[in-house]
């Protein structure tokens, strides 16, 4: 609806972009947001082009964007806080980040999605398929930022000011870059000692400490049903592992 609403004619496929097979259409830019949640097939996909098999949709999603971009294509996807750090999410970056540069990350405020999915806390990772991936920069707009509110603080292009310009114009992410306070470099060895996994925070969120600027508790009990429903999902996965071996001995 939006696509067409803003004069374009896209092409619309009915279907189920993660468990069907790849279509076989590449692309040079995708932006895209994945569901949220858990909801959905709840296994994961039978896909001759999916390295990692995992259940979680927003990283089948990443596997699925890595394999339709064109050479030298590039993807700006948002993803929650999880899948920065979950079981598989270490295994499915230290892939793309062989085949792409994984060059920024942007941490996105509190309550950017308010009121649709409230206490949901999400990053926009952006990389360009070709080039490996020699440095991370990550720009936190989170800490020590007024959480996203309807009526009070909405979120305006203001809050991305000081991000567009530490990004640079390069849309690949080759601009020369300074670091600042929110706005940090890691390099890929950094990344590798972490087993790849991208949570990765510096800044001390005095916000959180100041009894004035803490979350709504509706927001915080979304931020902690969000983790639990992770950490069942990666049960779930070490069950279906299990099943799997005792077929095997079977």
């Amino acid at each position: 609806m939006n696509l067409f609403l803003h004069g374009l004619e896209p092409k619309i496929y009915l279907g189920d972009s993660i468990y069907e097979p790849n279509r076989g259409e590449l692309y040079n830019c995708i932006l895209t947001n994945p569901p949220f949640g858990t909801k959905g097939a709840n296994q994961a996909p039978e896909r001759e082009d999916f390295t990692i098999e995992t259940s979680n949709k927003q990283l089948n999603f990443v596997q699925h964007v890595m394999n339709i971009l064109k050479p030298g294509g590039r993807a700006a996807i948002v993803l929650p806080d999880n899948c920065l750090f979950e079981n598989k999410a270490g295994e499915v970056f230290g892939i793309l980040m062989q085949d792409c540069s994984l060059h920024t990350i942007l941490r996105l405020p509190r309550g950017t999605f308010t009121p649709y999915s409230q206490g949901v806390k999400a990053n926009v990772i952006f990389f360009q398929k070709g080039r490996f991936t020699e440095y991370v920069w990550i720009y936190d707009a989170r800490s020590n930022v007024p959480g996203i509110t309807k009526k009070d603080r909405p979120l305006t292009p203001q809050h991305f000011a000081e991000f567009e310009k530490c990004y640079g114009k390069d849309p690949n992410g080759t601009s020369r870059r300074e670091p600042v306070e929110r706005f940090r470099k890691f390099h890929i060895t950094e990344i590798k000692e972490r087993n790849y996994k991208l949570d990765i925070t510096w800044l001390k969120d005095e916000s959180l400490e100041d009894a004035d600027e803490l979350p709504d508790p509706q927001d915080l009990a979304s931020e902690a049903i969000t983790e639990l429903e992770a950490v069942v999902d990666d049960l779930k996965e070490i069950v279906e592992l299990v099943e799997k071996e005792e077929d095997v001995e079977k």
